[in-house]
């Protein structure tokens, strides 16, 4: 082929694949949930201990506890599933890698020798030795962009599984703060049934030195007694739940269970934040969350392969040459012995139609079902945001409820007490009003703990934290 001849060949082909690509470009669909202005808006979960601010990157650090940013920290570098989650996304990238390889040159070599001796009654031994020697370079043009959207479908699942170890960010950083404070929360129950216990045990006393005196009656001392042993009862349970977060917090932290930070296991006071929690706005939301990006990126990627399978109903082109020394051992270094071919190479199996447009069609299903998808994250993210905005408002009001009744009970328990003692009282309304502060503490101390998660599950819900 002369030169100029191949210039303008390999211009029209040129030309023929910068407008050619097959399948659709990419773009959020119109009807997609996340486009509705109500998926935008403000929350509608209102709270004093709210602020229409966006989170900060780093939201456990909210707190001001050195301990907990501490602990996160740790987390975020030695938990082995975010370990996992790393991996997985180099293998994504590696993908990638390989599907940008595609559009390169590759290149062969071959070489090798023959013999060959003539077929006459005796000719001549042992014959003639010949060789071939080559390399070779092809440089596909992509005319269909089938290599193209390869490269999309692979960068959107790579895009896909980012967001996804982010999420898992998300989830490792919120495990660790929870069981922090399920730590702290344990030990504050329990400092809430040693003041239960410590007056249970003034009372048993008292009981039993007014029955010494003639005051009182063995069944007063029973049922003291029996008040002590049943508050007793519960520590056990306590420190069981405190153990359970330390070896929590250590499996988070990528230890053994035995190994947990021993200097956390005496947290007594529940951690909170310092100042009132930014929340943002819905379009805020749509952004930050990961798992909403991680739809919305596979979304793209099964949209680039319904062009992959559409390109398989057109030629498969590519510039090709080679260039080599062929011929009898003789001819080493002969300009005889040079061979050169170069042109344009066209590999175009004729498809089953049929097929390709099964292929095209499921390629298309899958896209709606990821467009589905899509939505279902949306509306799912929305909806726990809206859920932990109205518990933890909530919760808020629970909670100072209960510190109320919880003084209330603390002050009629002090009353029946000096009341009891001066023998203005009976036993059985000392007791009553002791039960009702030992309830009043115990479901207040858990009110504190909620109170710690639903902000646990507000910041989850808000999905900040995988910033780096």
């Amino acid at each position: 082929m002369k030169r100029g001849h191949f210039f303008v060949m390999l211009g029209l082909l040129g030309g023929l694949g910068a407008c050619t690509v097959a399948g659709p470009d990419y773009q959020r669909p119109a009807g997609a949930v996340a486009n509705a202005p109500a998926a935008s808006a403000p929350f509608t979960g209102s709270s004093a201990n709210i602020v229409q601010e966006e989170p900060p990157a780093h939201w456990w650090r909210l707190y001001a506890d050195p301990r907990l940013d501490t602990l996160v920290t740790q987390a975020l570098t030695a938990n082995a599933d975010l370990r996992a989650a790393n991996a997985n996304l180099r293998q994504a990238q590696a993908v990638v890698s390989e599907a940008l390889a595609g559009r390169t040159v590759a290149a062969s070599t071959a070489g090798g020798l023959s013999l060959s001796r003539p077929q006459t009654v005796g000719g001549a031994l042992p014959g003639t030795v010949g060789y071939d020697i080559g390399i070779g370079a092809s440089l596909p043009l992509d005319l269909s962009g089938k290599i193209r959207r390869g490269i999309e479908a692979a960068r959107g699942d790579a895009e896909s599984v980012r967001a996804a170890r982010d999420a898992v960010r998300v989830t490792v950083a919120a495990a660790t703060a929870r069981a922090y404070a399920a730590i702290c929360a344990a030990n504050h129950q329990l400092a809430a049934a040693d003041r239960v216990l410590r007056i249970e045990r003034q009372s048993l006393d008292v009981t039993t030195r007014l029955a010494e005196g003639g005051r009182g009656t063995a069944f007063d001392v029973t049922r003291a007694r029996a008040a002590v042993e049943q508050t007793e009862a519960t520590l056990p349970g306590f420190t069981a739940e405190r153990m359970a977060a330390l070896y929590q917090l250590a499996a988070l932290l990528g230890r053994p269970a035995g190994n947990y930070p021993k200097d956390i296991a005496s947290c007594a006071a529940i951690p909170h934040p310092a100042r009132a929690i930014p929340v943002g706005d819905g379009a805020a939301l749509l952004r930050r969350r990961p798992d909403i990006r991680a739809a919305e990126r596979a979304l793209a990627a099964d949209t680039a392969r319904i062009g992959v399978a559409t390109a398989d109903l057109y030629p498969q082109v590519s510039l090709g040459g080679s260039a080599g020394l062929t011929g009898p051992l003789a001819s080493i270094g002969s300009d005889k012995a040079l061979r050169l071919k170069l042109g344009p190479l066209i590999s175009w199996t004729f498809p089953n139609r049929r097929v390709t447009r099964a292929r095209i069609a499921e390629a298309d299903a899958a896209a709606q079902a990821s467009f589905a998808h899509f939505d279902s994250v949306v509306l799912d993210a929305l909806r726990q945001t809206e859920t932990a905005l109205s518990a933890y408002a909530r919760e808020i009001d629970r909670n100072r409820a209960l510190a109320r009744a919880r003084d209330s009970a603390a002050a009629a328990a002090d009353q029946a007490g000096r009341l009891y003692r001066f023998g203005r009282a009976d036993f059985l309304s000392l007791l009553t009003a002791q039960n009702s502060l030992a309830s009043a503490e115990t479901v207040l101390a858990a009110s504190d703990a909620a109170l710690a998660n639903r902000e646990i599950d507000l910041f989850l819900a808000l999905g900040g934290g995988w910033q780096d």
